[in-house]
């Protein structure tokens, strides 16, 4: 199961490798179950200090040494990648192509906050020369940079074990800022967590980095998330998850004596709107994208494209006939827990109980598995049933039929925020997409015109987040260099010598 790895099953914890009095134990898909640690309180404590402890030292470190330590943790990823494949694929059911994939994505996300730190235009450097002869008062010398918040907790996701947990962007971009962090670990995927923080461990003592720039706790109760977001030490906070849980943490951290952010990715239906003219060229071609989208890895994407919304008519009864079509052809996929394809069941229910619901393809879910399902509503019908805009967390496509272009304006209208929103358009849809497009850019952090939006590009210009509830904070991103931001703020020196100020507040 593991190509020689055994996991040892406990926290690393500046540098050292700490078990506990209580234990759990992974669900692997295939090969014997493993035994992890619990976290407990105790362990967030010692790793939040620890981290405190390195705090001041690693945020004085250079811009080029913070870039080599990130390269090398995606270094020592890649020499450990046959046996995160192999561990990844045994406790998620993922196949070993998407493992290999998201390996590669972490450790150039990696990488690429390495080269952003290098170039500098992150720190936003500013400097007002002393007017010391202004009339009618003088203006001082004033030097403006980005710098480091402190420690960071971040949570690992269940649905990407590697490009967002353990070594993922926001990992990655906290390190990147000169932020110590502190891992919760994903209790769905604990061996893949603890080999990916042994990689960072071993690039923080390669490149002699302060020991508690690093801690991973392992997950399982709900308590150590707790204690983790009201730690007093820690500074901000990234998670990626589920809405009820993410709006949870959000809550207590805005209850601390202190409040601090919470960056959270919680949930987004990514609608898809469907222009008359793409229709009538090529309907069938969309729908059978849209299903692709749709089932792509058991539709346990963030950006899974849940609702499609049409105008009725015999293109859409062409768009109906091939998405359910090709939905058929699709056959059941292993989903990442048992918990998630549960939670699926209950959300398939929900939304058959809805009025004016009709099934068009219908399975039923496995004890980890799940088969696709399609539905469609009226327009009438989907802005009378508010619970047919949640997120259903897997392959579950919903279309909605509305009566003419002002219905589907009203739908965009109603929509909560939502971290993608696409257009399938051609040429002659461009007045009617001119006039959704206002309304759109409103809601979502990514806006498409054809394509769909499974996938999200690692690259300077993208946004992965939006209005609530797609994140607690629609200012940021959780993909792309620009997430670096989450964990800097200003911090303007007046009149202040420069042996005082840090090196990159200084002028070239």
């Amino acid at each position: 199961m593991t190509d020689g790895y055994k996991a040892h099953g406990k926290h690393l914890i500046a540098g050292e490798w700490v078990a506990g009095s209580e234990n759990f134990e992974n669900a692997p898909v295939e090969g014997a179950a493993q035994r992890f640690s619990h976290g407990t309180p105790a362990h967030v404590d010692a790793a939040c200090k620890a981290a405190e402890t390195a705090f001041l030292a690693y945020a004085e470190t250079s811009r080029e040494a913070r870039a080599t330590f990130l390269e090398k943790i995606a270094e020592e990823i890649d020499v450990r990648g046959a046996q995160i494949t192999a561990i990844g694929t045994a406790e998620t059911g993922l196949p070993a192509a998407r493992l290999e994939g998201e390996r590669g994505r972490t450790c150039g996300q990696l990488r690429l906050f390495a080269s952003h730190i290098r170039d500098g235009a992150y720190l936003d450097q500013r400097h007002d020369e002393a007017l010391p002869d202004r009339a009618p008062l003088p203006r001082p010398d004033l030097k403006m940079v980005q710098r480091p918040i402190g420690p960071v907790a971040v949570f690992g996701a269940s649905n990407f074990p590697l490009a967002f947990s353990t070594a993922g962007g926001d990992t990655a971009s906290a390190l990147a800022a000169g932020c110590p962090v502190v891992v919760k670990g994903h209790p769905a995927h604990p061996g893949t967590g603890e080999i990916i923080a042994d990689a960072i461990s071993a690039a923080v003592q390669a490149c002699n980095m302060p020991a508690g720039v690093f801690s991973f706790v392992q997950g399982g109760t709900l308590e150590v998330g707790q204690a983790l977001v009201q730690h007093p030490l820690i500074c901000a906070v990234g998670f990626t998850g589920s809405l009820r849980g993410g709006r949870a943490l959000y809550d207590l951290c805005a209850a601390r004596p202190v409040p601090i952010p919470f960056f959270g990715e919680l949930g987004s239906i990514n609608p898809v709107f469907l222009m008359p003219a793409a229709m009538a060229s090529r309907a069938q071609q969309i729908a059978e994208g849209w299903v692709a989208s749709l089932t792509m890895g058991a539709g346990q994407f963030c950006t899974n494209p849940g609702v499609v919304i049409a105008l009725d008519g015999p293109d859409c009864d062409l768009f109906v006939q091939a998405a359910s079509k090709a939905m058929e052809n699709a056959g059941p996929q292993t989903m990442l827990t048992s918990g998630i394809a549960e939670a699926y069941a209950k959300g398939v229910a929900q939304t058959e109980a809805e009025n004016g619901v009709e099934a068009l393809v219908s399975h039923a879910a496995g004890d980890r598995s799940a088969a696709g399902n399609i539905y469609q509503v009226s327009g009438d019908d989907f802005l009378a049933n508010p619970g047919l805009s949640h997120e259903v967390f897997g392959p579950l496509g919903l279309i909605v039929r509305a009566d003419n272009a002002e219905q589907m304006a009203e739908i965009a209208s109603a929509l909560e925020g939502q971290l993608t929103c696409t257009l399938q358009m051609d040429d002659g849809d461009v007045s009617q997409a001119q006039g959704l497009m206002p309304i759109l850019e409103r809601k979502a952090g990514r806006v498409l015109a054809n394509g769909f939006p499974t996938g999200v590009e690692v690259a300077e210009a993208m946004v992965h987040g939006g209005p609530y509830p797609a994140s607690t904070n629609f200012g940021h991103t959780s993909v792309g260099t620009m997430a670096i931001r989450r964990f800097l703020r200003p911090v303007c020196y007046q009149n202040m010598p420069d042996s005082l100020v840090p090196a990159d507040a200084l002028p070239d």
